[in-house]
């Protein structure tokens, strides 16, 4: 891979990642944006509905972002996605620490889990794929 194509790779990340962090921080800005959207359709229809579009809107997105990453990138990508499952591993010991409800205990646990799972799965696919741009030993 020439240079220029890997900048623009790296450009096109950079990017993503900018839109990802202005549309997290825009919702979280206006955390009663799907309230306001209620009130403006007269009562119409359900703030969770308006949630539901917004998370299904975000998994094509992220599905998207995902998919036109170059090979090359891969790596980092992964280390990200760890980082954010370790954000997920915390929120999840405090809602399995903290709460006093069994609900919240079980779902806590359970993301726990996941989250776990994931940042496992994660670093043993990112050591398999620099495994490949290792020197074959004959």
């Amino acid at each position: 891979m020439d240079k220029t194509a890997l900048e623009r790779a790296l450009d096109q990340l950079d990017q993503a990642a900018a839109a990802i962090r202005l549309g997290v921080q825009d919702l979280a800005a206006h955390p009663g944006a799907a309230d306001a959207a209620h009130a403006l359709s007269g009562g119409a229809i359900d703030p969770f509905v308006f949630r539901l579009a917004i998370f299904v809107l975000a998994i094509f997105v992220g599905y998207y972002v995902v998919w036109s990453v170059t090979p090359a990138l891969h790596t980092p990508l992964m280390a990200v996605t760890n980082a954010i499952s370790s954000v997920i591993v915390v929120g999840a010991l405090l809602a399995v620490g903290i709460s006093a409800s069994g609900l919240a205990t079980g779902f806590g646990f359970i993301a726990l889990i996941l989250a776990s799972v994931n940042i496992f799965g994660g670093f043993l696919v990112t050591q398999r794929m620099l495994a490949m741009y290792k020197k074959k030993d004959r």
